[in-house]
């Protein structure tokens, strides 16, 4: 893994796998080789095809990652990023990051993505974006070791970062949005004493490396701002996120403890 700023290079249209199914769209540009000329933006149609062969990587993958709010040139926290880098380092993939100062968007990074949202991964000469999109392009291209779940097993987990963002803006300790949270929590404690150590079982697997960046936020956060851990009377839940956050890719993609209480400081304070 490397660390770079860069400026935007030759791109061309890309076009969707059947297999990057639902609803993501996706946005792919074609930019022109002379930087100062206008760049061009290109829709492309859901549910269409994108041609990516399943050949050895030679280069490292570009992947634009938010930047650290406290250290300069360090990784930030989105959880969204992490988990991209995740599957990239679960799946032995080299890549480059390039940080991207999302309260000060980069020209090149406009040009590039003018949604101005990260991560934004490029694949051979196509910019691709949304974590989702990416992750299943990343299980296709790359399949092996496989991080595929089953469809019932995939949505484990998937309302605890809104019940987590829910309680800690609350302002009002009676208005259920704790209990909200420690309703989800117990839900995936059932699920680890049945299933775990992970969400699939043995393996870690997608769905995994979705939830542990959202929950290493909510131990940071509510932590800092509530003084709230998870209780003692879900242990599954407890040795599940010690499990995942010492993995050595979580510990090799994490954000600092501080960017991430920074991250969520507007969000509290608001």
């Amino acid at each position: 893994m490397s660390t770079a700023r860069i400026q935007p290079t030759v791109t061309a249209a890309c076009v969707l796998s059947s297999t990057i199914k639902h609803h993501f769209g996706l946005t792919s540009l074609r930019l022109p080789t002379n930087h100062s000329a206008a760049f061009r933006r290109q829709r492309i149609k859901r549910n269409l095809t994108v041609s990516m062969s399943a050949t050895s990587i030679s280069e490292p993958l570009e992947i634009c990652v938010k930047a650290s709010l406290t250290v300069p040139d360090k990784l930030g926290d989105c959880p969204f990023c992490q988990r991209v880098l995740l599957t990239l380092e679960e799946k032995n993939l080299p890549y480059d990051m390039k940080f991207v100062d999302l309260g000060n968007k980069p020209e090149w990074f406009l040009k590039l993505n003018p949604d101005g949202k990260v991560p934004v991964i490029k694949f051979e000469e196509n910019w691709v974006s949304d974590s989702d999109v990416i992750t299943q392009a990343l299980e296709e291209k790359f399949p092996d070791p496989p991080l595929a779940i089953p469809p019932e097993k995939a949505s484990v987990g998937s309302k605890i970062f809104s019940t987590f963002i829910g309680f800690l803006k609350s302002k009002d300790p009676g208005d259920g949005t704790e209990q909200a949270l420690l309703n989800e929590l117990s839900a995936l404690n059932d699920h680890i004493k049945e299933n775990g150590p992970f969400l699939n079982g043995e393996r870690v697997s997608a769905a995994d490396l979705a939830l542990g960046p959202k929950l290493y936020h909510l131990e940071i956060a509510l932590g800092h701002y509530k003084n709230w851990s998870v209780p003692e009377s879900l242990p599954y839940v407890k040795s599940y996120m010690k499990e995942i956050f010492s993995r050595d890719s979580f510990v090799n993609t994490r954000a600092l403890p501080e960017d991430v209480i920074a991250g969520w400081r507007p969000k509290v304070m608001g």
